[in-house]
C-alpha cells in the first residue's frame, strides 16, 4: 500500500480533526525542530514501532522534506495497512514551515549530526585546498583524506566522524534522548 500525498495546510487540518502526524526523522533531527504535537517514529526502529494505537485515525507520516517519506512510502503505508487512511505530508517539516504553519524549535540542542558531519568535511576539505594551493601542495591530502573518507561512508554506511562526533560534549543531550 502506497501513501496518499497531502498538502501541508490539508494535513493541519486532518490534525485538527483528529489525525496522527507522525514524524519519521530520528531523535537528533528532531531534537531543534519539530512539529508541536507530532508523534515520533524513527525510520530506523519501525519495525518495532506499533501503530495499532492509531487504529482507524488518519496518519500522516513526515520528515524534513519529504524525500524520504516518500521513499519509503511502500514501507509506511504498509505499517498502517487496513487500520487507518494514511497520507505523506508534501515538501515534509520544510514545506510546513513555508506555509505558516507552527513549529516548535529548540536553538539550545545541537544540529543533527549529519549536518555537523557535512559543516566539517567541507571545512576540511575547503581549507585543505587553500592551504595546499597558497601554502604548500602537501596539504592538498587533507580534501583528498576527507573525500576518501566520504565515499567510504557512502559505500559501507560507516561513518566514522558522525560516531566521534556522536561522542562530542554538545551533543551529549542527544545520546542521553
Amino acid at each position: 500500500m502506497s501513501l496518499k500525498t497531502i498538502s501541508p495546510q490539508d494535513a493541519a487540518k486532518l490534525i485538527r480533526e483528529g489525525a496522527v502526524l507522525v514524524d519519521i526523522r530520528e531523535a537528533d533531527e528532531r531534537a531543534r525542530e519539530k512539529i508541536p504535537g507530532a508523534h515520533h517514529m524513527a525510520l530506523s526502529q519501525l519495525d518495532e514501532a506499533d501503530m495499532s494505537v492509531h487504529s482507524g485515525r488518519p496518519v500522516i507520516f513526515h520528515c524534513r522534506s519529504g524525500m524520504r517519506t516518500l521513499a519509503n512510502a511502500e514501507t509506511l503505508g504498509s505499517k498502517a495497512q487496513g487500520q487507518c487512511d494514511a497520507y505523506v505530508v508534501e515538501g515534509g517539516l520544510e514545506a510546513w514551515k513555508k506555509a505558516g504553519l507552527p513549529v516548535a524549535t529548540d536553538r539550545s540542542k545541537p544540529i543533527e549530526i549529519q549536518r555537523q558531519v557535512q559543516m566539517i568535511a567541507g571545512s576540511l576539505g575547503l581549507i585543505g585546498t587553500l592551504l595546499g594551493v597558497f601554502i604548500h601542495p602537501g596539504f592538498l591530502v587533507i580534501p583528498a583524506f576527507i573525500g576518501a573518507g566520504l565515499t567510504f561512508a557512502g559505500a559501507t554506511g560507516f561513518c566514522g566522524m558522525a560516531l566521534m562526533l556522536a561522542r562530542a560534549p554538545w551533543n551529549r543531550a542527544l545520546r542521553n534522548a
